[in-house]
């Protein structure tokens, strides 16, 4: 399974989304996004991938898209388990906890716009943001899921490597 992960769209119309981030949320079997799409419309043209995107709100969202849109939500990718949010107060610690709390296996969040894997069980995903980076590179993730294990990359919307992404559920190949 194909999965892409995004977040901090931060537009008023359009998805953002062009170069490798655009090729890649095509080909995709899921596409996930951690929240700040900012407005309706942004939404409602993610939402053109219908049953394929799973997305929580974020900070800088309008109300209009929190009534649409839970702020964490659980998402089974076959054996493996992804909890979303656009943040968690507190850090790595925080979202590490919020993670274990939903018997995740990775645990995507935005919010700081800079892309990052961390922590081990869960790990912990940002994929960065594919179209307002705030002084890094426009990024998003790519991810494969099979036989209880996520492997992957985060990149940049030209296609460079920025990490190396590896989760898996227990008893998932590592």
């Amino acid at each position: 399974m194909k999965v892409v992960v995004l977040s901090d769209t931060h537009r008023d119309a359009g998805t953002g989304l062009d170069g490798r981030a655009a090729d890649a949320v095509a080909d995709a079997d899921r596409v996930l996004h951690a929240g700040d799409f900012t407005s309706e419309a942004v939404l409602d043209d993610f939402r053109a991938l219908d049953a394929r995107l799973h997305a929580v709100y974020g900070n800088r969202d309008t109300a209009a898209v929190v009534d649409r849109l839970p702020d964490a939500r659980t998402v089974s990718l076959g054996a493996v388990t992804v909890a979303m949010t656009h943040r968690e107060r507190g850090g790595e610690a925080a979202l590490s906890l919020f993670g274990r709390e939903r018997g995740a296996d990775l645990v995507v969040s935005g919010h700081t716009h800079r892309p990052s894997v961390g922590g081990a069980a869960p790990v912990l995903l940002n994929p960065g943001s594919h179209d307002d980076p705030r002084g890094g590179p426009r990024s998003h993730a790519e991810l494969s899921v099979a036989d209880g294990a996520v492997t992957g990359t985060i990149r940049t919307v030209d296609g460079e490597v920025l990490e190396e992404v590896r989760a898996s559920a227990p008893g998932g190949d590592r």
